[in-house]
């Protein structure tokens, strides 16, 4: 009859916004909830309780009715964060944000893992030698350093605790049992191991772990090469499904309660203003509990503006190179032999007598297309079988490609890099006889390929080959600033070897046990102001992807050097309460600065005149937008940590766009841990299109205390 079909069709729509509407109540995801801990009613006496009784509060009335709270709570955050982790439907999340002692609530963050390669710690001389930053005894000074990513391989060589003292008392971590993990693999040199994976669980689809599989999962490279006091705690926070905000929570809090003094993070999950980054908060606790966080920068590189982890709390430890590779070669059926790198160690290898087939699966020598990556199930056994397949990088895991070649019945790999990743090489474990190489001899080597219908190649690997140069260098994948988060701390703060945040760490452990008293930032300070920028060729550090010199923004402060950073001369020290003085300066709303408050009741004191008056290591000048605004000061306290009476005279770089006064021009101390202060103040003589690049350098004559500054007009 007429109109009846308009009727169905408004009957579908009903049922169609009825679905969604039930869908957006019923379907449930882990959101983090923190909570105001002094806002607990006094009807209760446990916080647990307190947080239970507030999620069951918002349930819908069938899952009250079931008692279903409890497993809504996959976590409970105590220590560094207050708060739980809970499966909260979308209209749940919105009600729980209304309710008295709720300050903020973060759905569920998938994490990256930033992978490990060859960490090797640069300047740390063996005990043996006579300027071992090792020769004295720190027993004392016991550190213990708690590591998240995907666990560690106990049974290497790198945890024998043969000639450790005791675990420290002040230590109250647990050895959690596992799959292939015992008790007995904890010792001195492993005090502790936890794995978490409720929130992965809560989102996998596809077969969540089981308790305690798997605990300590094989991470290639970690702790190899560990400095011998140092004493590990693993807590496994990443699976093949990811890493998620929920376990990286609950890992830190229970970290910060087990007693560690530094936190290694290689993880990150993208950018997110300070008040909704729940790494961010957690790591804000640990801070003022004295504890030292260092976190990767990310692998986001070369891409400007790729990195993570930019808290000024936090240090941001960006990746470079070292004097050692790792060489293999490609002889081609034309005569040409090409050099590469590769860790390959496996059983089967390739006849240098021999020549093999080469195929390159994609089309254009210049760049890559999806038939030429050799992701999963892209190779034709029939196209691939006995020969060596060429592969460019990208997309998915180097050593994987290898896999999917191994798989289709190829006997050896070229991986080529693009020109995303330039001429840097990067020597892995493969699966199968594979060699890296740089994108112009890949270029060359696809060309042969693809115009030679009997192409052919062989490898050969060389072992080990060191000194290098020019190294360091810097990464071509290490993420790159500015931090646009916030322009007036310069990031990432310094470059270290390796991917991998552990080489970074090692020398913020040795500062730990050698200078206990020192704050997280007095590390970061001595760790910066010591870095060096220029390589073993007595050039400017460069870059990997361009072989240009480069700056700042890709190096920081430079490349760490923990033997001169044992003993700074100056510091640039900063409290928790100068941070939290910092986020007073970033327009957040009260709401949004609570959530940094928290137990220890913080408020803003106004104390910076800007956000480039934080007591960074660094100096960033940020003029705006007004061409009116033509002087900017920034200021800076430094603590005398060197001997008690020096002065310092001051050396500032000249820059195209602005003069630069410094005053007092000397630093006269005349006790140590005296605390003198200076101001900087730029006068624009001529606004530039780029940011400009250079140091301040304190200098008595003994010590050298760089600082590198960044000139910044917006427009």
């Amino acid at each position: 009859m007429p109109g009846s079909p308009v009727k169905w069709l408004l009957l579908f729509l009903s049922s169609l916004l009825f679905l969604c509407s039930a869908k957006r109540i019923l379907a449930k995801k882990t959101y983090i909830v923190q909570m105001d801990k002094s806002a607990m009613p006094e009807t209760f006496t446990d916080h647990s309780e307190w947080y239970a009784s507030v999620i069951k509060s918002v349930a819908t009335t069938p899952e009250k009715e079931a008692s279903g709270d409890d497993e809504r709570i996959i976590y409970t955050y105590q220590t560094a964060f207050h708060g739980v982790a809970a499966r909260l439907s979308e209209e749940e999340a919105e009600r729980l944000e209304e309710l008295h002692g709720v300050m903020a609530i973060f759905p569920e963050t998938k994490y990256e893992l930033h992978t490990t390669r060859s960490p090797v710690f640069l300047g740390l001389e063996p005990e043996k030698s006579t300027k071992s930053i090792w020769s004295d005894n720190l027993a004392n000074h016991d550190v213990i350093v708690g590591v998240l990513d995907t666990g560690i391989w106990p049974e290497s060589q790198s945890f024998n605790d043969t000639g450790m003292t005791p675990v420290p008392a002040h230590w109250k971590g647990a050895c959690e049992t596992g799959r292939a993990f015992t008790r007995n693999h904890c010792n001195r040199k492993i005090v502790g191991a936890r794995v978490f994976y409720r929130g992965i669980e809560a989102v996998s689809v596809g077969g969540a772990p089981v308790r305690g599989a798997n605990l300590l999962g094989y991470a290639y490279g970690t702790a190899r090469g560990m400095a011998p006091s140092a004493r590990i705690a693993a807590y496994k926070v990443c699976w093949v499904g990811g890493c998620f905000s929920s376990d990286i929570l609950s890992a830190v809090d229970r970290a910060v309660a087990d007693g560690v003094n530094v936190l290694s993070i290689s993880l990150g999950g993208g950018v997110s203003p300070y008040y909704r980054d729940s790494l961010a908060i957690a790591t804000f606790g640990a801070m003022e509990m004295g504890i030292f966080v260092s976190c990767s920068a990310g692998n986001g590189g070369p891409d400007p503006i790729s990195l993570t982890n930019v808290s000024p709390w936090i240090t941001t430890v960006g990746a470079s190179t070292i004097d050692r590779e790792f060489p293999a070669t490609v002889k081609l059926g034309s005569g040409t032999t090409v050099t590469g790198v590769s860790l390959y160690k496996g059983r089967r290898n390739l006849s240098i007598k021999q020549q093999y087939p080469l195929v390159y699966t994609g089309s254009n020598s210049s760049s890559p297309d999806p038939s030429s990556l050799c992701l999963e199930g892209t190779l034709d056994p029939r196209v691939v079988v006995g020969k060596i397949v060429i592969c460019d990088r990208g997309i998915s895991p180097r050593v994987q490609k290898g896999q999917v070649v191994k798989d289709a019945g190829g006997v050896g790999m070229l991986l080529s890099n693009t020109a995303v990743n330039g001429e840097e090489l990067v020597a892995d474990s493969h699966l199968l006889p594979a060699v890296a190489m740089g994108e112009t001899a890949g270029k060359a080597i696809k060309h042969y390929a693809l115009t030679n219908p009997k192409a052919t190649a062989t490898l050969a690997f060389l072992g080990t080959r060191l000194g290098i140069r020019p190294s360091p260098v810097v990464a071509a994948f290490s993420s790159r600033g500015p931090n646009f988060l916030s322009l007036e701390i310069m990031k990432p703060d310094f470059v270290a070897p390796g991917v991998n945040i552990l080489a970074a760490w090692t020398g913020d452990m040795v500062l730990k046990a050698r200078h206990p008293e020192w704050s997280p930032a007095a590390i970061k300070s001595a760790l910066m102001t010591t870095a060096y920028v220029h390589d073993n060729t007595y050039k400017s550090l460069t870059d990997a992807q361009t072989g240009a010199p480069s700056n700042p923004y890709e190096h920081g402060a430079g490349h760490i050097h923990p033997l001169k950073a044992l003993d700074p001369g100056l510091v640039y020290d900063i409290k928790a309460q100068d941070y939290f003085e910092f986020l007073c300066s970033q327009a957040l709303t009260p709401g949004q600065l609570q959530v940094f408050a928290k137990f220890s009741k913080r408020s803003c004191r106004h104390s910076l005149a800007n956000p480039g008056d934080l007591n960074y290591p660094a100096l960033s000048a940020v003029f705006p937008e007004s061409s009116n605004v033509t002087v900017l000061t920034l200021h800076r306290t430094v603590t005398n940590v060197g001997p008690p009476v020096s002065n310092y005279h001051v050396k500032v770089s000249p820059f195209k766009g602005a003069f630069v006064k410094v005053e007092p021009e000397v630093l006269k101390f005349t006790s140590k841990n005296q605390k003198l202060s200076y101001k900087v103040t730029f006068t624009t003589k001529s606004r530039q299109t780029e940011p400009e690049f250079g140091s301040l350098i304190w200098k008595d004559g003994l010590y050298r205390v760089r600082s590198p500054v960044a000139i910044t007009w917006l427009s």
